[in-house]
């Protein structure tokens, strides 16, 4: 029995981290990456969502003015939702180079800022992105470019994370790795991953999510995928910001993620579509387990104290039994005492030192997620974090 709940425990990771990787990679690897060649330009709507921007919004909108996309072509609209800074009057004051803005001072939420601000979206494409986030200049055009193929409904962009430290390697790290799967998952027609900062949708296969929905690009991925279409993973579309100032911060974005992504598999049988089997695969493999490997970290660490305290009689390896259940055991404690070293380790072993702490609290953040999800403390209100300037 101990042996049973460690094994399944950790296939539930190692099949997360690596076995769904490794197997969408193979599988992709009979297809050819797409490049979507650039056709006529469609008229765009870029919305950018913000709350309490005062610092930033300036600077977002003067790039946002200099992208590489024809001005005739490109309505800018700024949502601003229950701002009580300078945010709304910023915004205005580019009222004359063609900035609409919207602004309700009640405070409801992102995805409640874009439902409002959808009707006046004239683009047959909508782009979204935040106010912290900086577009390459060519980013709008890589977006819209695979809009040529009519099965496709959603665009999503490359995610880059700066920041010297630790905490910024291991982020950036993760980018890449969730970028690569993204890449592979659009070789087989569709990825199930989506990040609002960089990211567009045909403005008719837009459905007003429903009020209390927190995570707002998951929303809209899964409303495109419903609905028949596919979304893909544009990397040339690429999207800079900076790294939350402190862990604490990154872990709470990560538990309000988490939270959503629960929210959003709280209708499962929904949700996955069943009739297109490659895809159902990849929302199982990509956003449905992932969540739950803080559980199977919990599992394995149960199994193998339970191992060493109620030594099992024989079986060897499979059951942990004798020094097995010792060397798992100790193998993880190993981990978590460098997770627990966090930042101390890093000059000594660099930043790669600080890949166990990144982990560590990434699942810790998921389990938050997970009780807020179930206790229903979780508010659709985006929690603002501080960027650090590097």
């Amino acid at each position: 029995m101990t042996g049973a709940l460690f094994w399944a425990s950790v296939g539930l990771v190692v099949y997360v981290y690596a076995g769904y990787p490794l197997m969408v990679t193979l599988a992709a690897m009979a297809r050819r990456s797409h490049r979507w060649p650039e056709g006529p330009l469609p008229k765009v709507t870029l919305i950018v969502a913000a709350h309490n921007e005062e610092t930033v919004l300036a600077g977002k909108l003067e790039a946002v003015l200099r992208l590489d996309y024809p001005s005739e072509l490109l309505q800018i609209i700024v949502a601003a939702d229950g701002s009580n800074d300078s945010t709304p009057k910023i915004a205005r004051g580019f009222a004359d180079r063609g900035v609409e803005v919207f602004h309700e001072p009640e405070r409801k939420g992102k995805m409640a800022a874009i439902n409002r601000a959808m009707p006046w979206a004239t683009g047959e494409v909508v782009v979204f992105s935040d106010a912290n986030n900086r577009f390459r200049p060519d980013a709008v055009r890589r977006l819209v470019a695979p809009y040529s193929d009519d099965r496709i409904g959603m665009t999503v962009g490359y995610k880059t994370v700066a920041g010297g430290n630790g905490l910024g390697f291991s982020e950036g790290a993760y980018w890449k790795y969730e970028s690569h799967i993204r890449r592979m998952e659009t070789r087989l027609g569709c990825t199930v991953g989506a990040n609002g900062e960089v990211a567009s949708i045909r403005r008719d296969l837009f459905t007003p999510a429903p009020e209390g929905t927190i995570n707002d690009d998951q929303w809209m991925a899964h409303s495109v995928i419903r609905a028949g279409y596919n979304v893909v993973f544009c990397p040339e579309a690429v999207s800079y910001e900076t790294i939350s100032a402190s862990p604490a911060e990154e872990s709470e974005r990560r538990s309000r993620m988490v939270a959503g992504q629960y929210q959003l598999f709280g209708r499962a049988h929904r949700e996955i579509p069943w009739k297109r089997p490659v895809v159902a695969w990849m929302l199982v493999s990509h956003k449905l387990l992932r969540p739950l490997v803080p559980l199977g970290m919990i599992g394995a660490a149960i199994a193998s104290a339970l191992a060493v305290l109620l030594p099992a009689s024989g079986g060897g390896f499979a059951s942990l039994a004798g020094r097995w259940g010792v060397a798992t055991l100790v193998a993880q404690v190993v981990f978590y005492a460098m997770a627990a070293a966090g930042r101390r380790l890093e000059p000594v072993l660099g930043r790669l030192g600080y890949v166990p702490r990144f982990l560590v609290d990434s699942n810790i953040a998921a389990l938050r997620g997970l009780f807020r999800h179930v206790t229903g403390r979780q508010s659709a209100i985006w929690a603002q974090a501080d960027r650090t300037s590097t």
